[in-house]
């Protein structure tokens, strides 16, 4: 039977040196190769490892012997996909110090989409703001999910909202709430009362509806379609403002995230949740896996997951 390791043995054995020593050797397969690369000597580096694997009570790496290759364990994996994470976050805390200590501004990049800018984005920055007060957050307009994967391998965003992201060899994603699509309609309205409503209410009726640019708006539509569900679209629109303006204004119903719907616009509005599954849609914050991610980035990511939950 397993028995329950000590926080603090672990923490006793779990220090820098050891992750980049477990790395190393993982790495260059050969406790050798690593510890020249390292500089240190080969004793020193086994040293390094062997604590580790005690304060873990698990053996990180298969040892056959003579001039093979040691080989990671199951829990060596594990242990090297978290330090690299790790060694990451200290080279960013180290780059945020240097660019402070030059006077330079700290800078965080985020392509936001109209929900995320509105209803997720100002609480998350009141709640980050009273740790980071000298950082500037700039919002950018960032619809297309294609162009916002771009971006980030660029450089020239840190982090990008994105719905039904998902990681790839270039971008990690990690999903931040859940927002399925619900029907937007006026209170006065025929289908305003309904108590079980799926979205078969909608065919025949006036429809405002997003372009089918949006990815999301399509995949719906196609959906409606395979049903036998066909709305009757009079206005379409890429900005959530006036698709809000055109419905309460009694022009048609439409379809939005619940997290939007949530703080419509006018009074006038109210939502309905069909008893029925439509596409999913879940927000994301997506950042660049082969780009150290700052530790301001990482903060704000932390108070963006908090402020959603």
């Amino acid at each position: 039977m397993s028995h329950v390791r000590s926080i603090q043995t672990i923490k006793n054995g779990l220090g820098l040196r050891e992750l980049q020593a477990v790395l190393a050797v993982a790495e260059l397969g050969s406790f050798r190769r690593a510890a020249a690369a390292l500089g240190y000597t080969q004793s020193a580096l086994s040293h390094q490892v062997s604590a580790l694997e005690a304060a873990l009570g698990q053996p990180l790496f298969h040892r056959p012997g003579g001039r093979a290759p040691v080989r990671l364990t199951p829990a060596g994996e594990a242990v090297c996909r978290r330090a690299r994470r790790a060694l990451s976050e200290v080279e960013a805390v180290a780059a945020d110090a240097e660019q402070a200590a030059r006077g330079e501004i700290v800078r965080v990049r985020v392509g936001v989409t109209q929900t995320a800018a509105a209803e997720i984005m100002p609480a998350a920055l009141r709640a980050f703001r009273d740790d980071h007060p000298g950082v500037e957050v700039v919002l950018v307009a960032a619809d297309d999910p294609d162009s916002s994967r771009s971006a980030l391998r660029r450089g020239d965003l840190d982090l990008a909202f994105s719905y039904n992201a998902e990681t790839d060899e270039y971008v990690e994603t990690i999903a931040v709430l859940a927002d399925p699509w619900v029907i937007l309609t006026r209170r006065d309205s025929a289908i305003a009362s309904l108590e079980h409503p799926g979205f078969g209410v909608l065919d025949q009726l006036d429809l405002v509806a997003w372009t089918r640019r949006w990815r999301a708006q399509a995949e719906l539509e196609d959906a409606w379609a395979r049903r036998g569900i066909a709305p009757k679209i009079v206005y379409r629109t890429d900005d959530n403002l006036a698709l809000q303006r055109l419905v309460a204004a009694g022009l048609g119903h439409a379809c939005i995230g619940r997290v939007a719907a949530r703080r419509a616009i006018d009074p006038a509005l109210t939502w309905l949740e069909p008893d029925e599954p439509a596409t999913p849609r879940t927000i994301a914050l997506c950042y660049p896996r082969h780009r150290p991610v700052t530790a301001t980035a990482r903060s704000l990511v932390t108070a963006i997951r908090g402020q959603a939950a």
